[in-house]
């Protein structure tokens, strides 16, 4: 079984008897550090699962850029909002490093339906565990302290610290770089 295989059966829980067809719809894509997979205000048409590398998803605001998440290996990426409700992307997604991708385009994605009946059951579990994280990200943004969210991130994610910059890893915290820094140095000491 495939890395991609595994992956789509532990997000979604399908069958043995679909996954092979599933994953057939993925196509293998990449892209070098710097090129974007989307940019904020353009229509997402496509779902990637990472296969290797990191994808930074950021937006730019007035006065600064807020990273919202890094995306790593074993990892779905997409605009959610745009593919699904085809508006246009709230987020830029980057590829920090060179990333090998396998991809479904949108009306393939469509398709699955189609292919296995319980998809739309599946699909709604899917987008409820993503909901479920998001409400644990914000979860701890309102009941942790910096150095908390900072101990916590670093826990789950040691290898992060030295292949990002660290100002994406603070503003992902909700932190300034100067506040991340000093969190940093202490629990370096």
């Amino acid at each position: 079984m495939s890395v991609l295989t595994q992956s789509i059966q532990s997000y979604f829980g399908l069958p043995d008897e679909h996954l092979d067809q599933i994953a057939s719809l993925f196509k293998p894509t990449s892209l070098k550090k710097g090129d974007y997979f989307l940019k904020t205000g353009r229509y997402c048409d496509q779902l990637s699962f990472i296969q290797t590398g990191l994808l930074r998803i950021f937006v730019t605001t007035p006065d600064k850029e807020v990273t919202q998440w890094i995306s790593s290996q074993g990892y779905f990426v997409t605009d959610l909002a745009s593919l699904i409700f085809d508006t246009p992307a709230r987020w830029t997604i980057q590829a920090l490093t060179d990333t090998e991708l396998y991809t479904i385009s949108k009306a393939d994605y469509r398709r699955i339906g189609t292919l296995v009946p319980q998809w739309h059951e599946l699909e709604k579990l899917f987008i409820a565990k993503c909901f479920i994280m998001l409400e644990d990200r914000i979860f701890s943004h309102l009941s942790m302290s910096a150095e908390e969210r900072y101990h916590f991130f670093f826990e789950q994610n040691p290898a992060l610290f030295n292949q990002v910059p660290l100002q994406y890893i603070a503003s992902m915290l909700g932190m300034t770089p100067e506040t991340f820094s000093r969190v940093r140095k202490k629990n370096l000491l």
